[in-house]
């Protein structure tokens, strides 16, 4: 990795970062510990155990929402697993298990709730009646944090569990090609594999995974300032199982795609917005924060020797 080219990102992540964001750079660059991302991550944690307050940066409300619980999950799976008995895993399982925002004539999680139409959010995170509430997204990732977290046996484990076991046949018969839906199925076939409980078809499950991947990453690079799929979507190490030979010499036009688009700033473009609130320029930040770090990850991983 070219040193101006992380020197600029380092220093708009000191100067614009979240502290649960700068606690993540810390952690893969500095040596930071995994605590400190906890401490900061701990910050948006409801009493119910769920969460709110941003963590999700294109939505502002602070209340327990399926959405920000899954992108806490994603914090802590950037830093390695942690013991079932953590307070703040802890507090997600009772958040589950409360059945807030979840739809039992869907056995699903809604990806937004009514009181987001409170506070300044994206345009998507508004609730309508008519949206897309239930395509598995953050359900299918939800239930796999249950199968892998939840004590085996209880109830809360055995609703995970049959929900896995269903969003697993409809993805393998019905899923769309499309990325964020693909990321959560993702996740919940990881979790499924560490815990050891794969309720499913695996050669069927992973078939039509790698073929949504293919078919959802760009090839074209004059099209990769746009909210598409690129790969760094789906793939952030040479050990990901999407990372083929065909997807060699894409992941190394990424990373001159990367060190030929970085800002003035050292940060990098936000390819998507909601101009509706004055604080979408408080998350554009925040947005350029993670995207800041995901490229220096995923620089340092493929620059050399793709």
């Amino acid at each position: 990795m070219k040193n101006i080219t992380f020197e600029k990102a380092r220093r708009f992540i000191y100067r614009n970062a979240r502290p649960v964001d700068l606690a993540i750079f810390k952690y893969h660059f500095e040596n930071g510990s995994r605590e400190d991302v906890l401490t900061a991550l701990s910050a948006y944690q409801n009493p119910d155990g769920g969460f709110g307050w941003g963590i999700e940066a294109d939505n502002f409300n602070p209340n327990s929402l399926p959405m920000g619980v899954w992108k806490a999950t994603e914090y802590i799976r950037d830093i390695g697993e942690i013991e079932p008995e953590h307070p703040i895993i802890q507090g997600i399982l009772r958040y589950l298990e409360s059945g807030d925002g979840f739809d039992e004539s869907h056995n699903q999680w809604m990806n937004t709730v009514p009181s987001s139409n409170n506070y300044p959010c994206a345009f998507w995170w508004k609730y309508t009646e008519n949206g897309s509430l239930f395509e598995y997204n953050p359900t299918a990732a939800l239930a796999g944090s249950i199968v892998r977290y939840a004590k085996k046996g209880n109830a809360l484990y055995e609703k995970g569990f049959q929900i896995v076991k269903e969003a697993a046949d409809w993805f393998i018969k019905d899923a769309p090609i499309e990325q964020h839906i693909a990321r959560c199925f993702i996740t919940m076939y990881d979790d499924c594999k560490d815990a050891g409980a794969i309720p499913f078809d695996d050669a069927a499950f992973l078939s039509k995974l790698n073929e949504i991947v293919d078919k959802s990453i760009c090839r074209d690079v004059s099209r990769w300032g746009e909210y598409i799929p690129r790969p760094s979507t789906f793939i952030t190490s040479r050990n990901c199982r999407f990372y083929n030979k065909g997807l060699k010499e894409l992941c190394r036009a990424e990373c001159d795609y990367i060190k030929n688009t970085q800002l003035d700033d050292g940060s990098f473009y936000v390819p998507w917005q909601w101009c509706n609130y004055k604080e979408w320029y408080v998350a554009e930040n925040w947005c350029k924060s993670t995207i800041t770090i995901e490229n220096m990850l995923f620089l340092r991983e493929f620059e050399s020797s793709v």
